[in-house]
């Protein structure tokens, strides 16, 4: 497709007084964007942005809704959206990859609209569909047909009141009773119930369940799932054996209705067992039947870390909204100048504003790119695995690379973007205190996603023990590279601040941002194999070893690795051919900026592990950093216009596209409801002594 036919793909935006420094920009902002975003993608998005617009039920709301009718709203886009099919039909037919791309575009517009709704869909639809095709077999597909075509509401129920991270751990049972041929789900007491289960507080009739299965000799055969009636379907009222309810108002996302549930001895088919690697005879045998192992180990791949890289898609935008935000403003806000009585300034042109905001404006850019590059590896793990069954002991190993660069790299995006929609509120001063600059809606709906689908800092354990582990291996097993490093260890250890001044690598390259992370993570794997080591010899066990070298080692590391990981999925895609010449220069110096200011975060393991001696690594990148925020300046509201969805959709009063703040807060303040009129109850608090004058 020619240029300027993708360029015509994004909408242009009006003229205002933002022109002044988008004018300052050397490069076009479409093609900008055209780098960051698959151009079929971006088209996605824009269609069904134009097509839920005109729609009543998605137009922005203006105030809090009660929580009931939050969720009522929620529920009612979820019917709605149904009702669109937003993704033509031919989609289902296309190639896996091609197919889950598209429905993934199709959630990330929904969630930049309303991420209740985003949620919802995912919850009851992509990943209860997911782990469905995971676990069950030909006998579960009525229920995949309903749950997929929204014939029915269903929910993924696996967290406890007392368990969460600790799965194996959970105590509801599933006994067989070989008589009936059925299997009695019971809760033992509450801190057994199933809670914090999305769809199930109000709406779901069906809950994909995780119980621990016993068989009537009272053998235990691990956690394994079921499908589970809750409602009936007509009424939605519970049925007998079933209590379920509402966890209550949250801090946010509450279109969202969480639930809790507890069962009394409730009986469920035998057929109810999701048993694709395992399965009860109507006589009570649990029988193993794992059969083509690549395909259910992708099928597995697929339904857990699915999940994962739609949090990290949706955070990704949530960061670039809140970028956006503080750009656009910081261009039309202006305070102070050079002359006392002359003209103000823009904020945007002062360092400590630049150093605030410009990093986060990088980090949109960079880990937007990241995150699609390993969603390409993931898809294509996936449909590897769909494709073959044999070449198993390779497929493990991508699964297992795929899992750690996951299990790393949710923490990441999801810290990033909640700590730029704090510092972007801040940087927005009072005026990014209203509900209508949208930043506190950002925060509140985004906040969960540093929990759900893996605690940020569990996850990150995953990732650094399989780093240890490649550490330790005789053969480093990185097939898609992103370990490949540990087999030149002893060369990067024997690397320092001085041997690459020496050698001529400059501070702003990316060979020596390269370096540097290298050596991070080699130093931070070296020194916490060596503490392990240590406190196994005194007798210590492995569990205990583990946790106690998290803090300033292996936490780190998994930062690093997924840190690292964003860095060369970028530059890899800013040196590929179809990236103009023009944009060459701003995307190195996006690439750098990220880079100088996540290496500022490590700076004290740089000298800890002796990479670097007195002041002068530390000057060289900060100073990289400094400098590249200045050159930033000029380019900031252009990426930022690459980063932003229309004006609706980011619904922030002090970011429109036209740059008419001062009007716009204006038209906040006048047309709020009851603005400029006497409060109800203005008898009740008048002075007493003034009230009797009444």
């Amino acid at each position: 497709m020619p240029a300027e036919q993708e360029r015509n793909v994004i909408p242009d935006l009006p003229r205002g007084p933002l022109c002044t420094y988008r004018s300052k920009a050397k490069f076009n902002w479409k093609d900008f964007r055209l780098v960051l975003e698959d151009t079929e993608l971006i088209k996605i998005k824009y269609d069904i942005w134009r097509r839920l617009e005109s729609e009543p039920l998605f137009a922005p709301v203006t105030s809090t809704l009660p929580v009931d009718q939050q969720k009522e709203r929620a529920a009612r886009q979820v019917n709605r959206i149904a009702d669109l099919e937003l993704a033509p039909p031919e989609i289902y037919s296309k190639p896996y990859k091609y197919r889950v791309r598209y429905l993934m575009s199709i959630n990330e517009a929904l969630h930049a609209v309303c991420p209740s709704l985003s949620v919802k869909i995912a919850l009851g639809v992509g990943l209860f569909t997911n782990s469905l095709l995971a676990m069950g077999t030909e006998r579960h597909q009525d229920t995949y047909n309903k749950a997929w075509n929204r014939e029915i509401i269903t929910c993924l129920a696996i967290t406890e009141v007392s368990h969460g991270s600790n799965t194996k751990r959970c105590r509801t049972t599933a006994t067989y009773d070989p008589e009936t041929q059925e299997f009695i789900i019971h809760t033992p007491d509450f801190e057994a119930a199933k809670c914090w289960v999305g769809n199930l507080g109000k709406t779901a009739s069906v809950a994909l369940m995780f119980a621990i299965l016993y068989t009537a000799d009272g053998q235990n055969h691990g956690l394994q799932g079921f499908l589970v009636p809750i409602r009936d379907p007509k009424t939605l009222l519970p049925y007998p054996g079933v209590t379920v309810g509402d966890i209550g108002e949250k801090i946010g996302l509450n279109g969202i209705d969480n639930g809790f549930v507890m069962f009394n001895h409730y009986r469920i088919p035998r057929e109810n067992l999701l048993n694709r690697t395992g399965d009860v005879t109507p006589e009570g045998v649990y029988e193993s039947t794992f059969s083509e192992p690549g395909k259910i180990l992708g099928a597995v791949l697929e339904s857990f870390s699915a999940g994962r890289l739609g949090i990290m898609q949706e955070s990704s935008n949530t960061l670039s909204h809140a970028a956006v935000i503080a750009v656009r403003y910081a261009a039309l806000r202006k305070q102070f100048g050079t002359d006392r009585d002359g003209p103000e300034q823009s904020i945007i042109e002062y360092q400590l504003h630049q150093w605030r905001i410009f990093p986060y404006l990088a980090a949109a850019c960079v880990l937007k790119v990241s995150v699609f590059a390993m969603t390409e590896t993931y898809l294509e793990t996936v449909q590897k695995s769909q494709a073959e069954s044999n070449g198993f002991e390779l497929l493990t190993q991508i699964v297992s690379e795929v899992h750690a660069l996951v299990s790393s790299s949710k923490p990441l995006v999801t810290w990033t973007a909640r700590d730029a929609i704090q510092e972007s509120r801040e940087a927005c001063g009072g005026h990014g205190y209203l509900r209508s600059a949208n930043l506190g809606e950002l925060r509140n709906n985004h906040d969960p996603s540093c929990t759900y689908e893996g605690d940020n800092n569990v996850l990150g354990q995953q990732a650094s023990n399989w780093l240890v582990r490649q550490w330790k291996n005789v053969k480093v097993e990185s097939p898609v590279g992103t370990a490949s490093f540990i087999e030149r260890r002893d060369k990067i250890l024997r690397m320092n601040f001085e041997s690459l001044q020496r050698s001529g690598v400059p501070v702003e390259s990316s060979e020596f941002i390269t370096h540097c992370y290298e050596w991070l993570m080699c130093w931070l794997l070296q020194e916490s194999v060596a503490q392990m080591d240590k406190a196994s010899s005194q007798g210590i066990d492995t569990f205990t070893s583990r946790n106690n070298c998290q803090v300033y080692r292996a936490r780190d590391l998994s930062r690093a690795y997924a840190e690292y990981y964003a860095l060369r999925s970028f530059w890899t895609r800013c040196a590929r051919d179809d990236v103009s010449e023009s944009l060459r220069p701003v995307l190195f110096n996006v690439y750098l900026l990220y880079g100088t200011w996540c290496l500022d975060r490590h700076m004290s393991t740089f000298y800890t592990g002796s990479f670097a001696n007195g002041s002068a690594f530390a000057d060289a990148v900060r100073g990289v950093l400094l400098k590249v925020c200045g050159l930033l300046k000029d380019s900031a509201v252009a990426i930022a216009d690459a980063l932003a969805p229309p004006d609706w959709v980011l619904n922030s009063v002090i970011a429109k596209s036209d740059g008419r703040l001062y009007e716009n807060i204006q038209s906040v303040f006048m047309t709020n409801p009851g603005a400029m009129e006497r409060a109800a109850w203005w008898k009740d608090i008048i002075p007493t002594k003034l009230r009797s004058k009444l």
